[in-house]
């Protein structure tokens, strides 16, 4: 018996006829019935470890399709490109290569110039699809934005979802627009000059549409997540496990163009082998990047703070190009709202900001009064550009209990502190969607299961999961379509009063990042970042080339006059966010003359960019 084709799943070769490859180990006979456009059964050949495979004729593209396992029931191909009914329907064949793609010349985003703009394809637009997003690319691309990142996209049970309950990771969400509004949205982001990263969910598959432990121990009882089994990534029939996820990500590389990953709670993916699943993942795509002539980003999700893996297989590591900084997150949230409930208890100082700003991680092996013990190693051999922040994210968000944005805590000013903390700081900006111009709408946590006990209890359990913090508000009902509505994004709203003030400030703070040698330049060496706790004031000085910058940045309420180490010579003010032109109530700061040492005012909750004039 020879081995399976190398593609899974249903592969049109044209001249209507199609390959179907299935590993279903559980099985003794695979028949796959054809329902559409001419009903038929055909039985597969069996293969080594558990495979089935055969060659159909009168299949076209769009022909619908189930497994039959064993004379029994029918179920959705667990490699399915394609659910047009949803997650409990039947399959369809889809041709990657009918899609008239024109990115023929693109090569992605260099990884130090990334801009993330995090995105929720079904509450960006009114829309909610794929193609409602197309129109507003020449406004993030002129925004400053270099690349989106889109949450997941696989297909979940429903209309509506945040996307991490997801059961077949081949086919693009039915109701976005499915794989042809998917590929007319990454071919639109390359013709603006806009990257695609996908986030992937590789730790668990949803609760509702998952079929793929009948086929196959695709999960394990030998671990748990906080979503159930995990993903069996070390047992038996687990390098067939892994060759599905594996494949899962060069399938959205090659039929899709997708440029990076974003890859969900990875220290929620078990492997205890040898060659940890993360790495052989992140080998396998970037090798098909230099097959294509592209550098395929993969960066990580994790909340354990360790840096092996951004650390290189022949360190022993996994070798990802990226995580998100969580730290940095938490402790500028902390500081501006003032919350010490929950994981903010462990974030309350000035000195936690600066070393955030210093080296990312604030929880490098140090002790975490949250969880009772050392947390995190040292990520000194990591470099700038491997990791992500933020000012808040979908989680950050859309986790708490009413869905509360950052600037529906915080005040104007503080708002537009946060922004420039971060977009200026020496690691890769993530924008969540809407934050740019203070949207008004919530982002909340909605779902649209059609199994009444599932939906039951995710609505029971969304409020039972907050009793951690001090949240005020009644928790929306997940499965309540109000809930999915009251998320959806305004973008009149950037036009007019301080939703366009802060717009403006977004804009000219990517544009400083952009075009300013000291600030484009990410390194974690090249600065020098001190906490001053009793003014509640950072002071961080970055250099490149010859060209040096100030930020001083006031987290206090009030004005503060403050001395500090500022190198001697003539300093030009770039830019004061309490500058009436980005709404405040005139600039508190001016250029100065130093002499090693300089006093500086910084209006309460602003931040001051200052540059050092050529002598």
């Amino acid at each position: 018996m020879s081995e399976p084709d190398k593609r899974l799943g249903a592969i049109y070769e044209g001249d209507g006829t199609c390959r179907f490859v299935v590993w279903a180990p559980k099985a003794r006979q695979v028949d796959v019935h054809i329902y559409t456009p001419n009903e038929q059964v055909v039985t597969l050949e069996s293969r080594p470890r558990g495979y089935f495979e055969g060659v159909v004729e009168g299949i076209e593209p769009g022909s619908t399709y189930k497994y039959r396992l064993d004379g029994g029931d029918e179920w959705p191909d667990p490699v399915s490109r394609h659910q047009p009914e949803g997650p409990h329907g039947p399959s369809a064949v889809v041709d990657p290569d009918g899609f008239d793609w024109t990115d023929a010349a693109w090569r992605g985003i260099p990884h130090d110039r990334l801009v993330l703009y995090e995105m929720h394809v079904g509450t960006f637009s009114q829309a909610g699809t794929f193609d409602g997003v197309i129109p507003h690319l020449p406004y993030l691309s002129d925004l400053g934005v270099t690349a989106l990142e889109i949450l997941p996209v696989a297909q979940f049970p429903g209309e509506r979802n945040w996307g991490y309950d997801g059961t077949l990771l081949y086919a693009p969400q039915h109701s976005y627009g499915g794989p042809d509004g998917f590929r007319r949205l990454i071919d639109a982001c390359h013709a603006a000059g806009l990257a695609v990263y996908l986030d992937c969910v590789y730790n668990h598959f949803g609760p509702e549409g998952n079929y793929t432990g009948l086929f196959g121990n695709y999960t394990t009882t030998k671990y748990q997540t906080p979503w159930g089994e995990a993903i069996n990534m070390d047992g038996a029939g687990s390098a067939e496990v892994r060759r599905f996820f594996i494949e899962n990500a060069l399938h959205w590389v090659r039929e899709y163009h997708i440029d990076g990953f974003r890859l969900d709670a990875t220290d929620r993916i078990i492997d205890e082998s040898a060659t940890h699943f993360l790495q052989a993942l992140t080998t396998a795509i970037h090798a098909e990047g230099e097959r294509l002539g592209k550098h395929i980003v993969v960066i990580a999700e994790s909340d354990a703070n360790d840096a092996r893996y951004l650390a290189p297989p022949e360190l022993y590591g996994h070798g990802l190009d990226g995580q998100w900084g969580d730290d940095f997150h938490h402790v500028l949230h902390a500081l501006l709202t003032g919350e010490d409930t929950g994981y903010y208890m462990q974030f309350q100082t000035m000195a936690d900001m600066a070393k955030a700003f210093r080296q990312n991680f604030v929880y490098d092996g140090v002790y975490s009064q949250y969880r009772e013990r050392a947390h995190g190693n040292s990520p000194k051999q990591a470099k700038a550009r491997q990791f992500v922040v933020a000012s808040q994210n979908h989680d950050q968000v859309g986790n708490r209990a009413t869905g509360e944005r950052l600037s529906h805590l915080v005040s104007f000013e503080s708002a537009k502190l946060a922004a420039a903390t971060y977009l200026l700081s020496p690691y890769i900006p993530l924008i969540f969607m809407g934050e740019e111009y203070a949207e008004t709408a919530p982002f909340q946590y909605f779902t649209s299961h059609t199994d009444p006990d599932l939906a039951s209890a995710v609505s029971e359990g969304r409020r039972n999961e907050f009793k951690r913090f001090n949240w005020a508000g009644d928790v929306p009902d997940p499965q309540d379509e109000a809930t999915f509505q009251r998320s959806k994004l305004d973008h009149s709203l950037r036009e007019s009063g301080q939703h366009q003030q802060i717009n403006n400030l977004y804009r000219e703070l990517l544009r400083l990042r952009r075009e300013h040698p000291a600030l484009s330049h990410l390194s974690k060496d090249d600065q020098e970042v001190i906490g001053y706790e009793v003014e509640r004031v950072l002071y961080a000085r970055r250099w490149h080339a010859g060209h040096e910058v100030v930020l001083a940045l006031n987290f206090a309420e009030e004005t503060v006059e403050i001395d500090l180490p500022i190198p001697a010579g003539t300093w030009t003010l770039l830019l004061d966010t309490a500058d009436e032109r980005w709404g405040g109530e005139g600039p508190e700061a001016a250029g100065i003359r130093s002499q090693g040492r300089a006093r500086v005012k910084i209006a309460g909750r602003s931040a001051v960019v200052l540059e050092r004039s050529a002598t």
